[in-house]
């Protein structure tokens, strides 16, 4: 813990935990889905405060479900083996090879680190992936062209999203765990699929009728062209985002999956920056905007 925060009088102290009670009681009981990734899953004190805000939000009765990416750690893996990661709108080509790596790497090492750090905050974290209790069915995505329609790109083993099957997450939250998901689903002939994690965040909060969904990012969140912070977008300005190139690469996914969630019913959708410590309590448990919110209308 940091000097500052130990020398805050007590009786602050009580008084900031105080005026986070009306968004504890709002909250309570609601699931809370999280997608973790950048800076904060590289960043030793980040991961930190990651692990203790899920668990704080665990305990004050709120259910978090993470859904976390790996993306530099799978690029690490596949440069000591001599492979070059390669992208296509935002998206992984993934080929047999590179699948093996994504598998061993998302729910090996990745998965079981955050379900470590969890753990060790004093939560009870349990790791999944698509395939556990048939959580996510998946075929091989055919990624039309953002320009000729017509036109469809090869991207390998990557998956769309079938079906989720929700029943396994739901009975470990009713349990007091915290479910750990990799974003790696199975096909009718049990072939693996590697699934963008924003995506899945994306499907996951729609599927589990989540209060809100937040994805932790490397940015303050959806900027415009001048690099200033827009707070609130609506679903129409989002389109006019895209279609004047100001979303672009990386983050096409990701405010794609978040804004298919908002328009399917999930209450809020956050894009926070994921390098300001504690970001998700700041965002969940004060009325200041640590990032962008993303609404259907």
């Amino acid at each position: 813990m940091t000097d500052h925060v130990q020398n805050i009088p007590p009786r602050d102290k009580a008084e900031i935990l105080a005026q986070a009670l009306p968004y504890i009681r709002k909250f309570h009981g609601k699931t809370i889905v999280i997608k973790y990734g950048g800076n904060a899953m590289t960043d030793p004190e980040l991961q930190a405060d990651f692990a203790e805000d899920v668990v704080l939000l665990k305990l004050v009765g709120m259910n978090p479900v993470v859904v976390h990416g790996g993306g530099p750690q799978i690029e690490a893996a596949l440069n000591k083996l001599g492979k070059k990661g390669h992208f296509i709108q935002g998206m992984r080509v993934t080929d047999s090879e590179t699948m093996e790596v994504v598998e061993w790497v998302l729910a090996g090492e990745v998965q079981q680190d955050i379900v470590g750090l969890i753990n060790q905050a004093g939560g009870k974290a349990v790791g999944l992936t698509g395939r556990d209790g048939g959580l996510i069915r998946a075929q091989k995505l055919r990624m039309p062209d953002r320009n000729d329609p017509d036109l469809h790109h090869d991207v390998g083993q990557v998956g769309e999203i079938v079906a989720i099957d929700p029943s396994v997450v739901k009975a470990l939250q009713d349990d007091a765990f915290i479910p750990v998901v990799s974003p790696l689903g199975f096909g009718a002939d049990n072939e693996s699929y590697n699934i963008n994690a924003d995506v899945v965040a994306g499907k996951l909060a729609t599927v589990l009728k989540a209060e809100k969904l937040m994805m932790l990012t490397n940015t303050p969140g959806v900027l415009d062209k001048e690099g200033k912070l827009l707070t609130n977008l609506s679903a129409r300005e989002i389109d006019e985002l895209f279609a004047d190139g100001t979303i672009s690469g990386g983050m096409l996914p990701k405010i794609e999956g978040a804004l298919d969630a908002a328009k399917s019913g999930v209450n809020a959708v956050h894009i926070i920056d994921g390098r300001v410590p504690h970001a998700m309590l700041l965002e969940i448990l004060t009325d200041q905007a640590y990032g962008t919110m993303i609404r259907a209308r």
